[in-house]
């Protein structure tokens, strides 16, 4: 049998994932993005992979958890490949209760989740305390076990060096063979938006920036409706903005300003912690508001991996792995509301 081949235009998460599935089961593939691996939103530095909250479950919410689930193995393949640190850790999320309501929804959120999430994640509420823990109203806190921390820089890094032994570089050019992905993020929504009857998805910018603070062992916050990230390397993420609208897709603001200054209110730990960057870029929306994967429809042989948005590198082990059955196996296992045709 012919060792099938495949060309992934675009060096996301999304591209590296799925050129690195289907590598692991044989396909010759190459991987083309005139910008170089990671210039686009997957360059980030935040890196939460958090679970939407275990109730009114749906495709979506299943498709994450299979892949959240995954992550731990997927991530360590990558590592041992490489020899290099994704900066994966499952290291736990808190949220401040701030009310007896919210306190009431949690508690029945904490039921749900142990059937939802099949036993191995916990979703419960502890004490407040400590200085790496959110001031609540309540005195109360959730923790989840199912989120995990990515340092989305290193995890690209990670997965173009685990790709190069197998002897895989990423190309700023080149012509398509076999099976192309399109994995082109905000850019790429924007591209098949023209040549459609409406569009596909947008782009919408995210401002975030790294603190130097050393909380490596510590959990994720998620805290007036910021992420707060520890980083295995002794910095935090922390972030971030949701912008429809703006001049450029790159510098930073004062919006930017408003979330350090959020985010040093709401942890006081961190009140004078350095800010070693700023960084700004766009992330992909599928219309459907879920990843677009699957078949390009009306153009035999190219298939779409698109639209993670703020889920991206959460999902990213699953799309791989979807995305190689589709191509390598003809075997659909893509949930009905995200295939690519539902955005158009």
């Amino acid at each position: 049998m012919a060792t099938p081949d495949i060309t992934i235009r675009g060096a996301g998460i999304f591209g590296l994932s799925v050129a690195w599935a289907c590598v692991q089961r044989g396909a010759k593939v190459q991987v083309i993005d005139p910008n170089g691996a990671g210039s686009g939103s997957s360059g980030g530095v935040v890196g939460a992979l958090a679970p939407h909250v275990p109730e009114n479950w749906n495709p979506k919410k299943q498709f994450q958890l299979e892949s959240l689930l995954m992550a731990e193995h997927f991530w360590a393949e990558v590592e041992n490949a490489c020899g290099r640190s994704a900066g994966y850790g499952r290291t736990g999320r808190l949220q401040p209760i701030a009310d007896e309501h919210t306190l009431h929804l949690a508690q029945n959120r904490a039921h749900t989740a142990q059937a939802l999430w099949q036993g191995k994640a916990q979703w419960t509420i502890i004490p407040a305390g400590g200085p790496w823990a959110p001031t609540s109203p309540t005195g109360q806190l959730i923790f989840d076990s199912l989120s995990a921390r990515i340092h989305p820089q290193k995890a690209c890094a990670a997965l173009v060096a685990a790709l190069h032994t197998q002897g895989i570089t990423i190309q700023s050019d080149g012509d398509d063979h076999g099976q192309t992905v399109w994995a082109t993020g905000a850019d790429g929504l924007n591209d098949i938006s023209k040549s459609n009857t409406r569009p596909v998805g947008n782009g919408v910018k995210g401002q975030a920036a790294l603190l130097e603070f050393d909380a490596k062992d510590a959990p994720q916050l998620f805290v007036d409706t910021l992420h707060i990230i520890p980083h295995a390397n002794g910095t935090v993420g922390i972030g971030s903005t949701s912008e429809r609208d703006y001049d450029s897709a790159t510098q930073t603001d004062t919006q930017l300003d408003d979330i350090i200054a959020r985010v040093r209110h709401a942890l006081p730990v961190l009140k004078n912690a350095p800010v070693l960057e700023r960084w700004a870029g766009v992330r992909p929306k599928a219309r459907s508001r879920a990843p677009m994967l699957g078949h390009w429809p009306n153009r035999k042989g190219h298939f779409i991996a698109n639209g993670g948005f703020k889920i991206g590198f959460g999902v990213a082990p699953k799309v791989g792995d979807v995305m190689a059955d589709l191509m390598l196996e003809n075997k659909d296992t893509i949930p009905e509301g995200f295939h690519a045709a539902a955005s158009f």
